[in-house]
């Protein structure tokens, strides 16, 4: 049996300022005492996010998206419908997406009794950032994991100036050929981390180009790159958050 059709999944409306978020919610079929935010790339929270989520709670976490894109766009956009996510991401302020997560959080530990400390972030391309900007701002967090987070050194919205703020572990994932994070920024934040004496790991991918863990793009997918890059990050989150005794 697939591990993912075990548990159960399903959306929660979380109520906020002006509306709600739509969070799709994983979960695995024990308790597990902690949980994944998972960020999604500039596609929504598709089925390639939710099926992120799905193989998460199989590892025993409670495992949630929640749509990032509430306040002005859709759910859910096509892989060719790139400007369009564009220019969603574009629109979105980065302290509103920590406000998001943040809320997340407080779902968590109201409705699931989870803590902070016991939820790691864990994102991809525009979720990637935003799973670091968030952890600049929120002391608590277990761990971040960064899947070739664009704009994190450079860009509109560029946060590395934050990094001394963040407390939590942090685990990046990059290959060496994403023009969207370029050489120089690989760099530039390691330099950072180090400089601000953060715990961190960042890895390079020869060969790998941006979302090169994305089984749902084939033309971008290096099965070798993505399964070293989980099996590292499966074994970081167990590392940080591990299962409640």
């Amino acid at each position: 049996m697939d591990p993912r059709t075990t548990g159960t999944r399903q959306w929660v409306a979380l109520p906020m300022p002006g509306g709600h978020m739509d969070v799709f919610v994983a979960r695995p079929e024990r308790p597990p005492g902690r949980a994944v935010v998972v960020l999604q790339e500039a596609f929504g929270v598709n089925a390639n996010i939710q099926d992120i989520a799905l193989r998460m709670a199989a590892r025993g976490w409670l495992a949630v998206a929640p749509d990032l894109f509430h306040r002005t766009g859709p759910r859910e956009l096509g892989y060719a419908e790139r400007e369009e996510a564009m220019a969603l991401i574009s629109a979105l302020d980065a302290d509103a997406v920590t406000d998001d997560i943040r809320a997340v959080l407080h779902w968590l530990a109201r409705d699931a009794s989870v803590a902070p400390a016991s939820v790691a972030l864990l994102g991809f391309c525009f979720g990637g950032r935003a799973a670091f900007t968030a952890a600049t701002a929120l002391p608590d967090l277990g761990a971040t994991v960064v899947f070739y987070g664009p704009g994190i050194a450079a860009g509109p919205h560029a946060v590395l100036a934050r990094a001394p703020a963040i407390t939590a572990p942090v685990q990046l994932h990059v290959g060496d050929q994403d023009s969207s994070i370029p050489v120089e920024q690989v760099r530039a934040i390691d330099q950072a981390l180090s400089a601000a004496g953060l715990r961190f790991e960042q890895h390079v991918y020869p060969g790998a180009g941006h979302a090169f863990a994305c089984e749902a793009r084939p033309g971008m997918f290096r099965a070798d790159a993505a399964a070293l890059a989980w099996e590292r990050s499966f074994e970081f989150l167990d590392r940080h958050v591990p299962v409640a005794a």
